[in-house]
């Protein structure tokens, strides 16, 4: 969302923020008004509220009047939440489009900080949504589990590929089921060197997978008091969306009606393609990834379960207990259309991760359309 110049803003203040200083710039209103720097503060509660507080008293202005932004980034959002309890209009940028000179080479803290101040005064920033403080506690901790649970899988791999290179080669089907734990711990390697290893392996994963169990039972917990639930619970009424994968779906968007369209929601997965079009000529590229990078992994993965014929199953259907009538109606058009479009594009031989993506954006759409319902329907 494009920000845009405060006419009433008497002070514009630009925050290169970084872990142990931050440099401030300020800028008068007006397309003629002074830029200039202010010197740098430490990157803490106590000091930037000092200096921000330094600033309009030597104004002459009061909280209200400024206009603050800084980059998104390792910093977090607390800056922000910190201003806005202040009264202080902020903005948050997201960095990957700011505009920038192809031929400035220069980058200091100082000239990126004036370089902020200035697009804002223009309104030519990009903000980003600052999440609630629950919203974004829950959303770390959805992602708290996708890291173990990536944890767990290099752990799995690195052991069976030490197997694999001594010669040990599992003839069941499928690995790590009870038995292919049983075979694990009946193997007896020659060198103790290998023996330890393997114990240590075997420990971990037995620990990342109590770790799993445990953050699941609070994620469970926590939705339960979430003022979000209700949206939690009506994406559990479609395909391939049980408690986890719903929660990640919500944490992660957390105001749905802040997309007025589904395809800005698309866009902001980075789902839609690319386009290179000039004079009579269109040419659409792959998606652009620009975006949520994590919610987009988790709506492809979604989206595989819709390759399957539409039915309703045992699990579904207890999810859907309770739910009204339009949203179970919206479940079973979504999986006759998408499951006619995985059949369609399997048909013309596409390739089958381009088939999950194309499936993706079209769920995209489906879950905008029940969030923005439901969300219409209570206060979260």
């Amino acid at each position: 969302m494009k920000t845009n110049s405060d006419t009433t803003a008497k002070l514009y203040i630009g925050l290169d923020v970084h872990k142990e200083q931050t440099s401030v710039a300020l800028a008068e209103p007006g397309a003629k008004g002074e830029i200039r720097s202010h010197g740098n503060c430490a990157t803490s509660q106590i000091a930037l509220e000092r200096i921000i507080r330094r600033i309009t008293k030597a104004r002459g202005c009061a909280l209200p009047e400024i206009h603050v932004c800084y980059e998104a980034g390792g910093c977090g959002m607390w800056i922000a939440r910190m201003l806005l309890r202040l009264k202080v209009q902020c903005t948050v940028v997201a960095p990957s489009l700011i505009p920038s000179k192809a031929g400035d080479h220069v980058k200091t803290d100082k000239k990126d900080a004036i370089k902020l101040v200035r697009l804002l005064r223009a309104g030519e920033l990009t903000a980003v949504h600052i999440p609630d403080e629950t919203d974004e506690a829950i959303r770390d901790l959805c992602r708290a589990r996708v890291d173990t649970l990536d944890d767990l899988r290099r752990c799995k791999v690195r052991l069976l590929a030490m197997l694999r290179r001594m010669g040990f080669n599992y003839s069941g089907k499928t690995h790590w089921t009870e038995a292919h734990k049983r075979y694990l711990r009946d193997l007896r390697l020659p060198l103790l060197a290998h023996r330890i290893i393997m114990e240590e392996n075997i420990g971990q994963i037995d620990q990342l997978e109590a770790r799993i169990e445990r953050i699941e039972n609070h994620m469970e917990m926590l939705c339960e008091e979430w003022s979000r639930k209700p949206v939690v619970h009506a994406l559990m009424s479609l395909r391939g969306f049980a408690r986890i994968a719903s929660m990640m779906m919500v944490s992660e968007i957390g105001d749905f009606v802040r997309f007025t369209h589904p395809k800005q929601l698309m866009s902001y997965l980075g789902l839609t393609p690319g386009e290179y079009s000039s004079g009579g000529k269109q040419k659409q590229g792959a998606i652009t990834k620009c975006g949520n990078s994590h919610l987009r992994w988790l709506m492809v993965e979604c989206a595989t379960h819709y390759r399957s014929e539409p039915r309703i199953g045992s699990a579904l259907s207890i999810r859907q207990q309770g739910q009204p009538a339009w949203l179970k109606e919206i479940s079973w058009k979504a999986q006759n259309r998408l499951y006619a479009r995985f059949t369609k594009l399997r048909q013309r031989l596409m390739h089958h991760n381009k088939i999950k993506v194309s499936v993706a954006r079209e769920l995209t759409g489906v879950i905008w359309e029940i969030g923005v319902k439901m969300q219409s329907s209570f206060k979260p």
